[in-house]
């Protein structure tokens, strides 16, 4: 994408809108009168192709019954029961790997692997049966302690050059059972299980191990893993794993700001150069709210507060979803539609700016120029209020 209109646009967003100095934007713009618009639409339809439709799978694989199935539902934010969620407490009896869907994000899917418990179990094989290849990452689960299969598998998988986490399950159970006797805190209780597991994993190089709780992923290691998850990703897969991932904690929220801020880039360039390969006055506000709300309803979804998943968590703590509801105070309560959206631009520096805008629809790269800053604001502005209502609302539900 031209990055340097990017660069124009950004730096002079602040000084433009709180006081108005057009002047100061115009003459900035002026050095990118050469940027051919055509060029630049095409790169931004590009990105946002790439970013809609990468296609992200996750394989979850460990022995029957160390919690695969209730890590499956976490991630896809279920609850286990839930309509679609993996069924759980079933014992395995074929090798066939099941897919699992993302409820909101249709490109990113979860594979409940097969047990690998088997007495006769082949590392080779496995892989071979399950179709490695066909997999980001691989997640291994373990409950208590990880086995030997655990290991071979990790050791296959690391062989083939393929990217492996160990996640150890179930840890909330743990705490529980240990926390009656006398003296003992939370943090010497996690400390030991994090000794006993790398003293388990010696043979594959003292991986990392990530402590995880299915009923409820802000507690321990979730977020250090999802962290850790960035490295081995591309920025597109990257982008959706985050955008997936449930709202369990105010980390997991301020991750997905950081996300969703890069992503509004994106859609604001293609706001920006899309309407002015056709040169029509007037035509600008109303491109720019069609791709502003298409973003800003992912944006809602994504950070929990669509009706479907207020609903859902609602339920899953035991609260009306009025109560829920009753803490949000962003103009995005209701939703996400064109009206709302609109109503972003009535202010005196954005109805300056379209003025300006429609005035110098001849010169492309100065209206590509307005035309970016503008959006890019509204966007950002609404990913904060977004996620200040995300935070309210996990902190009502009483996940935080």
């Amino acid at each position: 994408m031209a990055e340097p209109i990017y660069e124009t646009a950004e730096s002079n967003c602040a000084n433009y809108y709180d006081n108005e100095m057009m002047g100061e934007v115009m003459s900035e713009s002026r050095n990118y009168v050469k940027v051919d618009p055509a060029q630049s639409s095409a790169e931004a339809k590009e990105e946002q192709y790439l970013l809609e439709n990468v296609t992200l799978n996750i394989a979850i694989t460990g022995e029957s019954g160390v919690g695969k199935s209730s890590f499956v539902n976490a991630m896809r934010g279920l609850g286990n029961g839930e309509y679609g969620a993996a069924e759980t407490g079933v014992t395995e009896t074929t090798m066939k790997a099941i897919r699992y869907r993302h409820p909101t994000m249709p490109n990113v899917y979860i594979w409940d692997l097969p047990g690998i418990g088997t007495p006769n179990f082949k590392a080779k094989k496995y892989l071979k049966e399950v179709q490695f290849d066909s997999y980001d990452f691989f997640i291994i689960i373990g409950s208590l302690r990880f086995k030997e299969n655990d290991i071979l598998l990790a050791k296959e998988i690391k062989r083939l050059k393929k990217t492996f986490y160990f996640v150890r399950s179930k840890v909330d159970q743990d705490v529980q059972a240990e926390s009656r006797k006398r003296y003992v805190t939370e943090e010497q209780i996690l400390t030991k299980i994090r000794l006993r597991c790398r003293e388990n994993l010696a043979p594959v190089g003292n991986p990392k191990v990530f402590l995880i709780s299915t009923m409820d992923l802000g507690k321990y290691d979730f977020q250090k893993l999802v962290d850790s998850l960035k490295d081995n990703l591309s920025d597109h897969k990257w982008s959706a794993l985050v955008e997936s991932l449930p709202v369990c904690s105010l980390s997991m929220i301020e991750t997905k700001k950081i996300v969703l801020k890069k992503r509004a880039r994106v859609a604001a360039a293609a706001a920006a150069t899309t309407v002015h390969i056709l040169l029509l006055p007037g035509f600008s506000i109303g491109c720019e709210i069609a791709i502003m709300v298409k973003f800003l309803e992912k944006a809602l979804t994504s950070f929990g507060l669509d009706e479907k998943y207020i609903q859902a968590l609602a339920v899953r703590v035991n609260k009306r979803p009025r109560q829920l509801r009753s803490v949000m105070k962003s103009r995005f309560y209701e939703g996400v539609d064109k009206t709302v959206v609109a109503g972003m631009f009535r202010t005196t520096g954005m109805l300056v700016a379209k003025i300006v805008e429609g005035m110098l629809f001849a010169v492309p790269a100065i209206t590509m120029v307005i035309a970016f800053a503008t959006t890019l604001q509204l966007l950002t502005q609404a990913i904060e209020e977004m996620a200040e209502d995300a935070k309210a609302v996990i902190l009502a539900a009483g996940l935080c």
